[in-house]
């Protein structure tokens, strides 16, 4: 039992605030960047790079994101044993969140600042690079940052908690980046910048700046040695990811989530596509239908909270996984039901709320548990190793996700030929339900049982 006082609660608040920095940053890039460099006909904006397939199936942006997640093949696991093995007065994790906060926003605007505004090779080049220090900076800041959440939670009910405030700050940050199309608008209509490319780069920049604020919250308000008593680990890189993979609930757990991940962001990058092309809507709505998802999700909170507590959380995720996928299934059929497609568009928002809430609060909460479980029982705290392998396979998973849905709109991207588009749908139908399935076998219930008996 941890003899460290748990956060008092503007302090869980500060700790949650440095991911909705972070939040906001990444579902920019998930949101906007596949849209911004290979627009839809209907969208007024250029295309900047080729559309020119290999293979018959990828193109530029495809490969693209992929070299992105390879890169973080190699730096997640190196900056999660640095920070595991890290000795500072300051602490393990601290130091790595003040210094990754400014240049992941820097990197994050300088993505969609294309050297050239056609079709160009030099584009290519310059987002690969600008996507690899992104992704790089972002590592340092987010590997410790999770790290800490099983390090400040004593208990699983701490950590259930300190789970909860950072998923309503990942949730927020889908708001806050959601609004870059009506920022841009904002910049062009009240501002009188004429061009649609200037105005989105301007909403982009200024949404960043402001992440990065959000993201020195938890380096000046938390202190860690106050609330965690870790001891640097002594085991190396190659050492400490075999142990992480070893744990067999662990390796549940992360199937999972990856195969989830993947679903999730071919529909957020597909989020633009539906709106525009299969139901005929302004692209700015998509503003308005995330803030009233995330919004909603919110309602559902303190039953997650309170029924994780009764029943486990579990269930619930598993519960879950199967709706989401029913959910995704229907995207296939936007603009072909019979009914009109603005009520279309509000019907998939409000049912998706309420399988987010829940996958928005337990996961973390659980691998908390898992790399709580796996520090008391192999001595080894590898609290960053842990949430570092978790956060690879969400990397990969949401890279192949980008890879299956820009590969998809091969097959049809456009008003009147949306095969690709609609297929993404499907993808992630396939996808939550397999994840669904994966997750029970996680041995919940003497995981917990093990971790009270010595707490």
């Amino acid at each position: 039992m941890s003899t460290k006082p748990f956060l008092s609660p503007g302090r869980q608040a500060a700790y949650a605030v440095g991911q909705l920095g972070w939040s906001t940053l990444v579902n920019i890039i998930g949101l906007v960047l596949v849209y911004f460099y290979l627009p839809p006909d209907n969208a007024g904006l250029p295309t900047l790079i080729t559309t020119v397939t290999f293979l018959g199936v990828f193109n530029a942006i495809t490969l693209i994101a992929a070299s992105g997640r390879l890169w973080d093949a190699i730096t997640d696991p190196i900056i999660a044993n640095l920070s595991d093995r890290w000795k500072s007065p300051r602490g393990r994790r601290i130091p790595f969140l003040a210094v990754g906060a400014l240049p992941a926003a820097l990197f994050c605007t300088l993505m969609f600042v294309p050297i050239m505004r056609e079709v160009s090779t030099i584009n290519i080049v310059w987002l690969v690079a600008m996507q690899l220090l992104f992704y790089l900076f972002l590592t340092v800041y987010v590997t410790p940052y999770f790290a800490l959440l099983p390090e400040l939670g004593h208990t699983a009910n701490q950590r259930l908690n300190l789970s909860t405030w950072i998923s309503i700050t990942y949730a927020l940050g889908i708001i806050v980046a959601a609004q870059t199309p009506a920022l841009a608008d904002v910049v062009q209509n009240a501002l009188g910048v004429q061009d649609k490319v200037t105005a989105l780069q301007i909403a982009v920049g200024g949404l960043a700046f402001v992440a990065m604020l959000l993201m020195y919250v938890p380096v000046f308000f938390i202190d860690e040695n106050k609330y965690t008593e870790r001891a640097p680990s002594e085991v190396k890189l190659f050492d400490a990811l075999r142990a992480t993979f070893r744990n067999t609930n662990f390796r549940y757990y992360v199937v999972a989530d990856f195969s989830y991940f993947m679903a999730l962001t071919i529909i957020n990058t597909g989020l633009l596509y539906y709106i525009t092309v299969l139901l005929g809507l302004e692209e700015a709505l998509v503003s308005a239908l995330l803030a009233l998802m995330v919004l909603l999700s919110f309602v559902f909170y303190p039953f997650v909270n309170l029924l994780a507590r009764r029943i486990g959380k579990k269930l619930l995720i598993v519960v879950a996984f199967f709706w989401m996928s029913a959910i995704f299934g229907v995207v296939f059929f936007l603009g072909r039901l019979p009914l009109p497609e603005i009520v279309q568009a509000y019907g998939v928002i409000v049912l998706y709320a309420v399988p987010l809430a829940f996958l928005g609060v337990l996961p973390n909460a659980v691998l908390g548990d898992i790399a709580e479980h796996d520090a008391r029982a192999t001595g080894q705290a590898q609290e960053g190793m842990f949430f570092a392998a978790r956060t690879l396979m969400q990397k990969l998973g949401q890279t192949l996700g980008i890879v299956v849905f820009a590969g998809l709109t091969t097959f049809g991207r456009n008003p009147g030929d949306d095969l690709g588009i609609r297929l993404s749908g499907l993808a992630g139908f396939v996808l939550c339900l397999l994840a669904g399935i994966v997750f029970i076998r996680y041995g919940e219930r003497k995981l917990l049982a093990e971790l009270q008996g010595e707490e």
